[in-house]
């Protein structure tokens, strides 16, 4: 059995820890490192990461100290660990705690490495139109995500399918591709082999302005946008209700608002429902529907969340939201 420490912080590391948990027969996980309880909400209240509320369930001892602290050699040490499964557990490792388990750490990443290396593997996928991806497991060491592999798994990406989505469905099947590989790497069953050199795209976070929606750019360029940045950090752009800086019914002037598109569908070119002429950012609203002009055909917005609203369907907010004919994004 196979003595294993758990590192993760988010949502998307609690599938591995509860599937390491679960095999008993192979695994017993000792202790569980996660990120200190953060400030959350509008209370900003200390709320504690999703894998240390996991491991409080299922009865697992968790540290929260910080590795890179003299004192953290000493704890690692202690928990009787032999190796460590990592997943997104938000910081870097030094040399000396690596070298401290016997077996090693091994990453779950959500690329085909050497493939977007790097904090955003599956939004930077999702944007670059990669019709295929998966997960990695490889050993840590000091560079970042090139350490040599141990397993590989691929998945197709839906052809509307969002990084949130895409996440939520490698981390499932990842969290087997992990137990396995440590399985393997235990019984010594699996070599490790080295990630082939050259040049390969990096995964940088995406940021908040990253996610600002460019409408002047072809319609397959904005869906890729906007199903990258959803739902983290979410794709938004400023909607013009009236068209311009015109002054409205009360004299004040058209003040541009926050729009954030949580779903959208690009229009087919050759449908005749689809509106024709609709230049970048214009909106065009019926009783049903509502698309938006790119550089070629539409994009059709499914549902939004307009600024100090809740989210809904994109036609049921754009026959409250008293927009002109003018109405325009950007």
């Amino acid at each position: 059995m196979l003595k294993v420490l758990f590192a993760g912080t988010p949502e998307v590391a609690v599938p591995s820890l509860r599937v390491l948990a679960a095999d008993q027969e192979h695994f017993e996980v000792v202790a569980v490192l996660t990120r200190p309880d953060a400030p959350q909400g509008r209370g900003r209240k200390l709320t504690p990461s999703p894998v240390k509320q996991a491991a409080q369930e299922l009865g697992l001892p968790v540290l929260e100290c910080n590795p890179n602290e003299p004192a953290f050699v000493d704890e690692l040490v202690v928990t009787g660990a032999e190796a460590a499964a990592v997943v997104a557990y938000g910081r870097i490792l030094k040399e000396d705690v690596l070298e401290t388990l016997p077996m090693g750490w091994y990453n779950l990443h959500f690329s085909l490495l050497p493939q977007w290396r790097g904090a955003a593997p599956v939004q930077r996928a999702v944007w670059a139109g990669d019709k295929i991806t998966g997960a990695t497991v490889f050993r840590i060491d000091a560079g970042m995500d090139d350490g040599p592999i141990l397993a590989q798994s691929t998945t197709e990406i839906g052809p509307h399918e969002n990084a949130g989505q895409l996440l939520g469905r490698l981390a499932q099947d990842g969290a087997y591709l992990l137990s396995a590989a440590l399985q393997g790497m235990a019984d010594d069953q699996i070599q490790l082999t080295d990630q082939p050199d050259g040049s390969y795209e990096q995964a940088e976070k995406i940021t908040a302005d990253d996610a600002h929606i460019r409408f002047d750019v072809p319609c397959f360029a904005v869906d890729r946008q906007i199903r990258a940045c959803t739902p983290n950090p979410g794709a938004w752009c400023l909607l013009h209700p009236k068209g311009t800086a015109q002054p409205s019914l009360a004299g004040s002037p058209d003040v541009p608002q926050v729009l954030h598109v949580l779903e959208a569908r690009p229009s087919e070119a050759d449908s005749e429902q689809t509106p024709k002429g609709l230049e970048p950012g214009k909106l065009l609203v019926t009783k049903k529907r509502i698309w938006v002009g790119t550089a070629t055909e539409p994009l059709e917005l499914l549902q939004v969340k307009a600024q100090g609203k809740k989210a809904m369907a994109a036609a049921d907010w754009a026959r409250g939201a008293h927009m002109s004919e003018d109405a325009f994004c950007e």
